[in-house]
């Protein structure tokens, strides 16, 4: 649209003797109820041109009708001005943009950015919030890259603590020797559930104990199972070679069931981070804040930084025993990461509950003077809930998320097989169909509400063929690969036609504007802009495949114009989409 802001900035210089330089011409999207395509306010401009808005407007538009063969008409409500453009401007933008191989990718742009997602705890399976987490890091970084940006995927796993050795204890003492191949459960199952039985033999002595006359303090702090949980934690931290060969074998029964999660959810990483490698990092960082006078310490010997000027609070960076913190290893972390990629930007994917431990992680490193600590980035989350009675996890309290995939699965299935359309299917392919439309509508349920919005979440509501849903755009685009089919549509050089159709013009329109929406979904790591934007672009197609015939219409260029359309609108759906993860089926 540059030609309008050109065309504008030298009307008023030519009308009304201003200088208004082209970077202050903004032009919006018409509304809908109006009649145009771009809309020029007015109003900011009249104190320039010493007539009402409407004057103003009409003058404009009537200088731009007559001097910019672009613009086809135009009408003013107010000091709105709405600009017509004609035909001939929208078929060179769809031959000159939408048409090239590389249309919906942004040129490089030098910059790299990390974007951390995930970080599991390996005591259980991932279950309902990381499904939110690692989708919406997975989407995030695909629209980065498809912005131009370098891209490093990362997932800092928390394999160590308290947490952990309470599974290994359990295990240790409860197990008999189980393992994932012989209790036929995934690894990261099989330590869940031990994980949830020391919780569980924890609560009965802890209750013995007060039978005894402790108070719940004294029989939490005492409790047999706890004691030697800490013993267990202090012989890891010391080496311990029995330990840390159950640590490690346990672990890998976690990774191995990870792994199958993540291909089931379509993400995945470029660089692993690992708690047990990190936990230590960070004293150097207190040693070097101590000595810019950025950290102090107590009498006791505990450092701590004073935040209460930026209107937070003291924050403890190092316990008086010499023991790091866990915003110390944060620290360290983050200069790790920075260490080894220096890049421009690093995004944390991480729930709405820590917002404050990232404003004070984020503003201790810019006291610090780390030149970088201006590129960190918390993307922020709300919460997943699901409608109560729907699903019931293994353990009764919280959804994992190999029980949601399943349930995904089975609900589109059964959903699908209800319509009637896929029994000459064979039954691979409508396996296969069941996994992406039931995977397509838990990614676009979760993704289509901004990141900082809690949501609820029901399963057998976000697989619908119509609405705002994953599967009602997965249906447009096998609709279209049926049309094409039908055709036997081969792309060939088109002769437009002299007129467009009021839904072919509306298409166009829509597809032309996916790079814009792209640049603002990764500038503001929204994978709802990129979601909104393919439904709005599916129900276009679906209007203008409604109105308009395709195969049966008489004029030869214009079938092979509305193939053409149809085949690119295909395209940029299936663009769309599998940023956020999502598989666009061939035929439904």
């Amino acid at each position: 649209m540059n030609f309008l802001h050109q065309a504008i900035s030298q009307a008023f210089d030519t009308i009304f003797n201003v200088q208004i330089p082209e970077n202050q011409v903004n032009l919006e999207q018409t509304k809908k109820e109006f009649d145009g395509h771009v809309t020029f306010v007015v109003f900011p401009f009249i104190r320039h041109t010493k007539k009402s808005p409407e004057e103003t407007a009409n003058i404009l538009g009537q200088y731009l009708k007559e001097n910019c063969t672009q613009v086809a008409d135009f009408n003013v409500i107010k000091g709105f001005l709405n600009i017509v453009l004609n035909d001939e401007y929208w078929l060179n933008t769809f031959e000159q943009q939408i048409l090239k191989e590389d249309f919906g990718f942004l040129k490089p742009n030098g910059e790299k950015v990390m974007v951390e997602y995930s970080s599991p705890n390996t005591n259980k399976p991932l279950h309902l919030g990381h499904v939110r987490n690692n989708l919406l890091g997975y989407a995030v970084a695909e629209i980065l890259k498809a912005a131009g940006y370098e891209v490093i995927k990362a997932n800092l796993v928390n394999d160590r603590g308290i947490h952990i050795c309470k599974s290994m204890l359990a295990w240790q003492k409860f197990g008999n020797g189980e393992k994932p191949e012989t209790a036929h459960l995934k690894g990261d199952h099989l330590v869940g559930k031990y994980y949830v039985i020391f919780d569980q033999e924890y609560k009965k002595e802890i209750e013995a104990l007060k039978a005894d006359g402790k108070t719940e303090d004294e029989a939490k702090k005492q409790a047999p199972l706890i004691l030697e949980a800490q013993e267990m934690l202090q012989k890891w931290e010391a080496g311990d070679d029995e330990v840390k060969t159950l640590w490690k074998t346990m672990n890998s029964w976690v990774y191995a069931g990870f792994d199958e999660t993540y291909k089931k959810l379509g993400v995945n990483f470029d660089k692993f981070y690992y708690e047990s490698n990190t936990y230590l990092l960070g004293k150097d960082i207190v040693e070097e804040g101590l000595a810019k006078g950025v950290f102090f310490k107590k009498v006791d010997d505990s450092v701590w930084i004073d935040l209460t000027a930026d209107g937070l609070d003291e924050k403890l960076v190092r316990r008086a025993d010499g023991t790091s913190v866990y915003i110390t290893q944060d620290l360290g972390t983050a200069q790790l990461k920075y260490d080894d990629f220096k890049m421009q930007q690093s995004i944390y994917v991480v729930g709405n509950e820590q917002d404050y431990h990232f404003k004070v992680l984020f503003l201790i490193l810019a006291k610090l003077g780390k030149s970088w600590a201006k590129g960190l980035y918390h993307l922020s989350y709300g919460m997943v809930d699901l409608p109560s009675g729907k699903m019931k996890s293994r353990e009764g309290t919280v959804v994992d998320a190999d029980d949601l995939i399943q349930e995904m699965q089975d609900t589109a299935k059964e959903k699908t097989e209800a319509l009637g359309k896929v029994d000459h299917f064979e039954d691979a392919e409508k396996e296969n169909l069941y996994r992406m439309i039931g995977m397509g509508a838990l990614k676009y349920f979760l993704l289509k509400v901004e990141p900082k919005k809690r949501l609820l979440f029901d399963p057998k509501e976000s697989i619908d063929f119509q609405g705002n849903t994953g599967p009602f755009i997965q249906y447009t685009h096998a609709r279209i690969k049926s049309v094409l089919t039908k055709a036997n549509y081969q792309e060939l050089k088109v002769t437009y036609p002299s007129h467009l159709a009021e839904t072919e013009l509306d298409l166009i329109q829509i597809l032309s504007k996916y790079p814009e929406v792209l640049a603002s979904a990764a500038k503001e790591h929204n994978p709802a802009a990129i979601a909104n934007y393919t439904y709005d672009l599916a129900k276009s197609y679906n209007k203008f495949y409604q109105t308009e015939s395709i195969l049966k219409v008489e004029e030869e260029n214009i079938k092979q114009f509305r193939l053409q359309l149809s085949c690119h609108t295909a395209a940029t759906l299936n663009k769309g989409m599998s940023l956020l993860g999502i598989e666009m089926p061939e035929r439904m």
